[in-house]
């Protein structure tokens, strides 16, 4: 695992149908390095991806579909039944996430590195490696709209995933920085929200210290 450079790390979560992947497509436009860990898992396990073997020893042949890669839906249910298979499932998971994402931004380029890691405040973890800590908030009746419209789960399935994430309340008490993306909030406002934001991180940036300074929260 390569060494995280002293470049500004902001850490962006927020539970499932805030609207963080949009923001992080904002930030990265305006030149900053997105690291995706949702995009490292799916890399991780789609076929061939270097999580499956693992993942097949431990949840057995029908944790991959017939193309190879993670049945995402029978590992959801498996999941959401049983603490201890979901247990098992990170244990896997997680520190490959981690490695991949550091060892990125140990080469990254942008003003600044932003990962974004749904599970960051649930972690523990996360919330160590980064300088701050950025929420995209919303109320809990949009984020069920947004991912009925975008994924078909039912409402129960979208509940239980909610239930497994952090507390709206505890997120934000976490937070350094709090991007509002709820019901009322239009993309034009969204954009500003996020772009006054950017414009104070890359403020931030430059005044880090020189290479070999660790850092911490500004």
């Amino acid at each position: 695992m390569k060494e995280v450079t002293p470049r500004l790390k902001i850490g962006l979560t927020g539970g499932i149908g805030s609207g963080k992947s949009r923001v992080a497509d904002l930030l990265a436009s305006w030149g900053a390095s997105v690291i995706d860990t949702d995009e490292i898992s799916r890399a991780l396990t789609a076929a061939d991806g270097g999580a499956m073997p693992e993942i097949v020893r431990a949840f057995g042949a029908r944790a991959a579909g017939p193309d190879g890669a993670m049945d995402r839906d029978w590992m959801r249910a498996q999941v959401f039944a049983d603490p201890q298979a979901r247990g098992r499932l990170e244990a896997i998971l997680h520190p490959l996430i981690s490695r991949a994402a550091l060892d990125a931004a140990a080469s990254a380029a942008g003003c600044y590195v932003v990962f974004v890691v749904p599970l960051l405040i649930e972690s523990g973890r996360w919330a160590r490696r980064v300088d701050r800590v950025c929420v995209v908030d919303c109320d809990p009746e949009t984020q069920i709209r947004r991912v009925r419209s975008r994924s078909g789960l039912t409402i129960d399935t979208i509940e239980r995933i909610m239930a497994a994430q952090a507390a709206r309340d505890t997120r934000l008490a976490a937070a350094h920085d709090v991007i509002l993306n709820d019901g009322a909030t239009s993309a034009e406002t969204l954009c500003a929200r996020t772009k006054a934001l950017h414009d104070r991180w890359c403020a931030l940036a430059s005044h880090r210290a020189t290479p070999g300074d660790t850092g911490g929260h500004p």
